[in-house]
């Protein structure tokens, strides 16, 4: 028999020569004690001075990795969660912050990651970004020093950096126990730290699991220079900053206010931090999860960082959910962790497990009910062109392949009280605060997957405008209640475990469950633009009444199917409340029907739209109410 769990080991070990844990089935199994971890605090040199105190700053690292594979000389992978919320906020559903006990080692390491992996063989890695709990230096929202608090890291780990046993001590710390094996992977604010250091081409990372990321910081709080929010990335810093570093990066703070202008033009602070344009640099998997209903990172961010990606052959996968800004744990907890182990066994331990082989794309079509495709897009995704047309009624029109007539027009009045939800429930009333546009019944289904945009040609009567434009499902629908406090899911009190726990880090985690919401349209994809952003130069100006302007608006990524019997809407108009900052006017805005046009992503292209558009019996469905516009979130 120990002849045959030595053949066994020998089996399943990765190529390479790598050391990792005995496998059952193909993947890493359990076999290290988790009560006995080595746990400790490392500071890596980041060799960046951020806040100009004359010496390089230092993060803090903390590690737990499994002792007994120390004791047998065996290297371990690291996955590695970089964040800046670890003292300030919490991480996961309820909030986890990192403890120590009474000598300053750590206790406590957030969520789950290191209950379940670390008996598996692998170590976990938790980075205090720059300027936040207990590093030095200072926060700079997405910029070099938050890149390089967590790249330094995959460095040390790969013996490229120097690590240090105190913070502001002299003795060296190597990482001789790591194969230099990274997988980086994070929610929202430390989702993005990852893409960021995908984008530097760091050697040594082998994959990135970003949850809900940002991929250009600009996108985060500008829609083609409309204000997504009511600041800047100061005010986020001084949120997640240590209290000692506010003191220390007054300097910082000023740079970020100066950099980040709220009139919506794009700056060179913004240009830094924009990592799709450095996608070409990404030498790592991607793994990557978004909420298409995410109202906070919204799913554009994912949309162009997939995208760019895929020109450069970046080997991928995408779990695209119903949500808001949740993590999958948190929707989809008995799929989501034995499927990011085995993605962590192949990219980390080199096992030939399949993973990649497998379907790119996870999509929930309903709550709780997901479909697969092989790629994502699918095949047969094909841009196809709609055009918007006069209808009956002043501000109801048509929706189809056809342009209008030259000199056609329809016109909305900008009301800054109403959003998505007011002109969906009135799609087919003439009121003045929205143009709509709107296909016949449905006789088959259609499906739209990936990023839309809608080109316009517009004429304001003052000088200045904001332009919003969505998409819509007309039609009842069970959806994720994403607009409640848990974007889709309730928090229950019974827990599931997912580990090994100690008396001060348990892996027990509070069960959730659907949210659902009974509507009567959907709201599935949404773009907004400062009209005064017209030119695409990346800076705005005043606009002169009465003069026409054209402009394509991006509209964010999202896979959607309208059902049969349903109507496929495109609404205009312009602030959404609640989700963009209106403009220093309330304008007029006529819209020049021949000159304007949406631009889909249809699965089947142009044929599936005129199969789903013609002939048949259906009849408009109704249902009392579409879902509201939740408040916004102004953390990442």
């Amino acid at each position: 028999m120990a002849a045959v769990a030595a053949l066994l080991t020998v089996l399943v070990s990765p190529p390479g020569g790598a050391q990792a844990a005995p496998a059952r089935r193909g993947e890493s199994a359990p076999v290290y004690s988790y009560d006995r971890a080595v746990r400790e605090s490392v500071w890596v040199d980041t060799r960046v001075d951020g806040d100009g105190d004359g010496r390089t700053d230092r993060v803090a690292v903390d590690i737990i990795r499994p002792r007994e594979a120390a004791e047998q000389g065996r290297r371990v992978p690291v996955i590695m969660d970089a964040s800046p919320y670890y003292s300030c906020c919490g991480r996961g559903n309820e909030s986890q912050k990192k403890t120590y006990d009474a000598q300053g080692r750590p206790v406590q390491f957030p969520l789950y990651y290191d209950n379940y992996f670390v008996p598996r063989g692998y170590a976990v890695v938790l980075v205090d970004l720059a300027g936040t709990n207990r590093s030095d230096g200072c926060v700079d929202i997405g910029g070099r020093s938050d890149i390089q608090s967590a790249k330094a890291v995959v460095d040390w780990l790969n013996g490229r950096a120097r690590g240090y046993s105190t913070r502001g001590g002299t003795t060296a710390v190597t990482a001789g126990w790591t194969t230099g094996a990274v997988g980086m992977i994070g929610k929202s604010y430390d989702g993005t730290v990852a893409n960021g250091v995908a984008a530097t081409g760091v050697e040594g990372l082998k994959t990135i699991v970003p949850i809900g990321a940002i991929s250009s910081w600009y996108d985060y709080y500008f829609a083609q220079g409309a204000a997504l929010y009511d600041g800047g990335p100061d005010g986020l810093s001084n949120g997640i900053e240590s209290p000692e570093a506010r003191g220390r990066c007054q300097a910082v703070q000023r740079a970020l206010v100066e950099g980040a202008p709220r009139n919506g033009d794009r700056t060179p602070l913004w240009e830094d931090r924009d990592y799709v344009k450095d996608a070409g640099n990404v030498r790592a998997s991607v793994f990557a999860v978004h909420g298409m209903q995410d109202l906070n990172v919204r799913s554009k961010h994912f949309g162009q960082w997939w995208d760019a990606l895929a020109e450069n052959g970046v080997e991928r996968k995408v779990w695209l959910s119903q949500t808001g800004h949740v993590d999958p744990f948190d929707f989809r907890r008995e799929a989501w962790v034995p499927t990011l182990h085995r993605w962590f066994d192949h990219y980390l331990l080199g096992y030939d497990n399949g993973i990649e082989r497998e379907p790119m794309a996870d999509v929930e079509r309903a709550p709780d009910q997901w479909s697969t495709d092989r790629a994502w897009p699918p095949a047969g995704t094909r841009t196809t062109t709609l055009r918007p047309g006069a209808g009956p009624v002043a501000g109801a029109g048509t929706l189809g392949l056809k342009p209008a007539p030259q000199g056609a027009t329809a016109a909305f009045t900008d009301d800054p009280k109403l959003n998505e939800g007011d002109w969906a429930t009135d799609i087919d009333k003439a009121t003045p605060g929205k143009a709509g546009f709107v296909t016949p019944p449905l006789t088959r289904d259609l499906r739209l997957s990936g990023s839309s945009e809608v080109s316009l040609t517009v004429t304001p009567s003052t000088s200045s405008a904001h332009l919003s434009a969505v998409l819509v499902d007309l039609g009842p629908a069970t959806i994720r209640d994403y607009a409640s406090d848990g974007e889709g899911i309730r928090t229950l009190t019974d827990r599931t475990c997912w580990g090994s726990s100690t008396t001060g880090d348990s892996a027990c985690y509070k069960r959730t469950e659907a949210s659902k919401a009974q509507v009567g349209h959907t709201v599935f994809s949404r773009g907004w633009a400062d009209l005064g952003h017209w030119d695409g130069s990346g800076k705005g100006g005043p606009l002169t009444p009465g003069e026409p302007y054209s402009m394509t608006l991006g509209l964010a990524a999202t896979d959607h199917v309208v059902p049969a019997g349903h109507r496929l809407a495109l609404i205009v108009a312009g602030t959404d409340a609640g989700l963009i900052e209106p403009a220093s006017t309330t304008p007029q805005v006529t819209v020049d029907l021949h000159d304007t046009s949406a631009s889909l992503p249809l699965v089947g292209g142009y044929g599936a739209f005129v199969r789903a558009t013609s002939g048949g019996g259906h009849t408009k469905p109704t249902a009392p109410r579409g879902l509201g516009v939740p408040s916004l979130v102004h953390v990442p």
